[in-house]
């Protein structure tokens, strides 16, 4: 990852939750983004072959209300920190039995963002007085995502 990324993900998990990361970090964290975004557009696949779609429309996305707060808040944030480039360079886009709209092929980056503040939340209640999260957190914060999404 380009360094001048690394210190606006720096910057955006200190406004985003008032903690420390550093590059070891993240590759857990886009490994974490990167199959939560697959996760997500496999649900979405299924409601569209469950509506007898061959196409993935935005609204297939299972997009919950903490989901949506948190888009809100990413929006906010990057208008300062500029993360969005990033976040479409490092959001995959998986391959699936279905295409995507391009709506929805759109929509990767700012899941990411979404998931992005989600994430420093949930390591904060964790553990409030954490500054640098360790291993232990980040599996943490890793289960309790996978038992939402």
């Amino acid at each position: 990852m380009h360094v001048m990324s690394v210190a606006r993900f720096e910057h955006f998990f200190r406004a985003a939750a008032g903690f420390d990361i550093d590059k070891a970090d993240l590759k857990r964290y886009t490994d974490f983004v990167n199959q939560k975004i697959y996760d997500l557009l496999l649900s979405a696949q299924a409601a569209a072959k469950a509506n007898l779609r061959d196409i993935i429309q935005p609204h297939d996305l299972p997009t919950t209300q903490g989901l949506r707060k948190n888009l809100e808040r990413f929006r906010k944030l990057d208008e300062e920190i500029e993360l969005w480039p990033v976040l479409e360079h490092l959001a995959t886009r998986p391959r699936l039995d279905l295409a995507l709209s391009a709506d929805t092929e759109a929509r990767p980056p700012e899941i990411a963002g979404a998931l992005s503040v989600a994430l420093g939340h949930v390591f904060r209640i964790i553990d409030p007085k954490m500054k640098n999260p360790q291993s232990e957190q980040w599996e943490r914060c890793i289960r309790v995502f996978d038992e939402l999404l």
